[in-house]
Parts: C-alpha cells; structure tokens; sequence
C-alpha cells in the first residue's frame, strides 16, 4: 500500500513542530492569496504586520532600545490557499447534536455546555473564529440555555468570539410578560443581541416593538427570524427596524415573496442565508426550504446578504453541518453567486452581520485567517480539507486529511501532501 502524506501545513526550520503554541510572532510562508499571488505574511499580536514575496520576510524589527523579535513559529503554506477567516452568522447551538437525543432532550447544566462548547469547537476547526448562536430563552427554559452558552463562551475566549442572540417565544399581552422580564434579564447577563421569531407571537408588530425598546435600552443589535413569506408583514417589519440599521439582521428569509428584495434594500438591514435547507430550529415546524432565485434577486438588490449554517445536527437538520466553507460552496454550486461572492458571504459579509471589522491579508487588518489547501478557492470550496485556523494572531486549530490508495505506485498517481514531505 502506498501512503500519501498528511496533508498539513509544516512549521520549519527543522522537525514539524506544533505551531499552536508559537510565542508573539507568526510568519505564514509560501501562501497562495485568491488573486494568485504567493506570499509570505509575517502575523504580530492580533495584527498582520506585513505582507510580502516570498522570502522577503524575516524575524519582527526591533524597536529602539529593544531586541529583535524572534520567538513564534514560522508555518510552511505551500499548496494551501490563504484566505480571511470565515464567520459562523447563524446558528443555534442550544439544540446543537440533540438529532440523537430523547425527545425532549435532558438540557442539563452539563449537557448543555457540553454540546454548546462541542459545537462551537467543530465550527472552529472548519475556520469560523467568530461565531453567533441563537438561544431560546423563556418558557420552561428560563436563562438556563443562555447560561450555559455564557459559560461556554468564556472558556472558549482566545479560542474563537462567541456570540449569543436572546430569543423569547412570546412577548405581547399577558402571556408575554415572563418573556420580556426573561429578555431584559438576558441582555443584562451579557447576551450579544435580541432576537425571536415574531411570526411566532400572536401580535407580531407588537412583538418587533417590545423587542427593540429592550434593544435600544441595551444598546445592542437585533437579530430576528423571518421567513418573510408575508409580503405586507415583512415591508411593516422592515420599516419597524430601520431606525435601528445597520445593527439589524434577518434571516433566513427562506419564503420571501418575489420582489419584496426591493423592500430589504430600502431599510438597510442585512439578510443571513441558510444554504442547507433554508430553515432551522428559531422558526419551528419543517423548514421550507430555498426559493430558487432568491439569491440573485437579494444580490441584484443589493440587499447585504451573508450565509450561515443554521443548524448542526438537531431535529431541523439532523445531517447539519457547522462548515461555512460547505456553505459557501451551496451557494456557488447553484450558480447563484460565483466562488468569490459566495466565499464573502460566509467570510466578511459574515463579520459584518456581527458588528466585525473587515479582514482583508494586507498589513494592520486583523490577523483573523484561514488557510485551506487549494490551488484556488474554486478548488478551496470544491475539496479544501486541510485547514489551519488563526484567530486574534494565534493559531487556534489545524486539521490534516490522509488521503490513502491501494496500489497506487504503478499508476504515479499525485501524493497528497503539503510543504517540505512533497
């Protein structure tokens, strides 16, 4: 049998190293960026420090009066394409691997920081350094969902950014009320934003109005399901929120009616896509699935539009996946985006709906980064499974694939491997 190497990137000089460890300097080696130009990207702090052809970077210069940097990792990424990392825009990772579980599910403390934290590591490793989860809060839950994902959230600090959406099931009349005390309790404990389906509530608008008056007395973002297959219910709603745009997002928008895009592009929130099957656990019942050319009219609209996973294995999708790479290439395999739009999507359009600075590979943006093996991001989308992971200039993860074939030396079938083991 011959074995292809592992197909990882290679710290250097010298014995492959761990390059999770690596002290204040990080210098990525031999990149491929998506225009085609390969580089070397010298990483300093949370900072890329420079960027330049390959070889023509060395150790960090030294300050005046101090000694040159020299401790960190330098990381051989030769065959692998070096791109901003992704962010996770959707998710819900309270109900995250339930698909298996008792119905209902034991929600136990333990259990639930389990999962939340399992969830939101998987993530990681596909490259999604900033993550938003949307947590039912409320009803027989109480903030024991939302505690949970706090807790996971602080142990996962200089891992990746966690972010949490409140979601309260009701909040107008009297059946509300528990779920407008929960929501101001949840945004006081450190929820990121305030959300829930207001198609859910018996007064919708009323439920929109309750919500951004917690919103605005928190000053924090809005985050809302919709399915938007309510032409006249979306353009109130859209109306409703636009005093509070840019920090508002929609999603998944699924059903929208055809040409309410018009309506979207107008009050200047964003719409966040669920590629896999257009719908999640936030607006209960079976999803409803894609609208063919709902894409393209969002696009043509120019509505802000970016693409997360929604689900991850729970009873809305029990196949969900939390790869936003597998997102991206739903969108350009439909032919509704190109690869480049479709990877924005999930990358900065992402960030974007979380209130994130853009991430471009050039000196002082943000040392979020993803490198994934590919020759292009065509490539990247259509197969990229070895990933290396940098968030806030520290590399957090790495996954290497061994890719193996039976009697293949005859046939001089290509190695799949990375760096120095070619």
């Amino acid at each position: 049998m011959d074995s292809a190497a592992a197909d990882g990137p290679h710290s250097g000089p010298g014995p492959a190293a761990n390059p999770l460890g690596h002290g204040p300097v990080l210098l990525l080696t031999g990149a491929r960026l998506a225009d085609g130009r390969v580089v070397d990207v010298r990483v300093s702090g949370d900072r890329i420090q420079a960027v330049g052809t390959v070889g023509s970077l060395g150790p960090l210069p030294a300050l005046p009066g101090t000694p040159t940097v020299t401790t960190g990792a330098r990381i051989d990424l030769r065959g692998y394409l070096l791109l901003p990392a992704p962010a996770e825009a959707h998710a819900h990772y309270d109900t995250a691997f339930s698909a298996a579980l008792p119905t209902p599910p034991p929600d136990t403390p333990d259990d639930l920081i389990r999962r939340v934290t399992e969830a939101a590591l998987t993530s990681l490793g596909y490259g999604a350094t900033a993550q938003r989860t949307h947590v039912r809060i409320g009803d027989v839950h109480g903030l024991g969902r939302l505690e949970a994902v706090l807790t996971a959230r602080q142990a996962l600090r200089g891992l990746a950014e966690l972010q949490a959406v409140a979601m309260p099931r009701l909040l107008t009349g009297r059946a509300g009320a528990d779920g407008r005390a929960q929501l101001r309790d949840a945004l006081k404990l450190g929820a990121t934003a305030a959300g829930g389906c207001p198609e859910l509530d018996p007064d919708p608008a009323g439920y929109v109005q309750l919500l951004l008056e917690a919103a605005r007395e928190a000053d924090c973002p809005v985050d809302l399901h919709t399915t938007a297959a309510d032409a006249a219910q979306l353009a109130r709603l859209a109306s409703a929120v636009a005093p509070l745009r840019p920090r508002v997002t929609l999603g998944p928008c699924g059903a929208m009616a055809r040409g309410a895009s018009t309506v979207l592009a107008t009050s200047g929130v964003r719409v966040v896509w669920l590629p896999q099957n257009g719908g999640c656990t936030g607006l209960e019942g079976r999803p409803s699935g894609r609208r063919p050319g709902l894409v393209t009219e969002l696009t043509a609209a120019r509505v802000p539009l970016a693409a997360g996973s929604g689900a991850l294995r729970d009873q809305s999708n029990p196949v969900g996946r939390a790869d936003p790479l597998e997102s991206a290439y739903l969108l350009a395999a439909g032919g509704e985006l190109d690869p480049e739009a479709a990877y924005d999507a999930v990358a900065n359009q992402a960030r974007a709906a979380l209130g994130l600075p853009h991430v471009r590979v050039d000196a002082g943006f943000p040392a979020e980064l993803l490198a994934v093996r590919g020759d292009s991001l065509a490539g990247a989308l259509a197969g990229g499974h070895s990933r290396l992971v940098v968030h806030s200039g520290r590399v957090v993860s790495r996954t290497s694939a061994v890719r193996e074939f039976a009697d293949t030396v005859a046939l001089a079938l290509p190695r799949q491997c990375g760096g120095s083991d070619c």
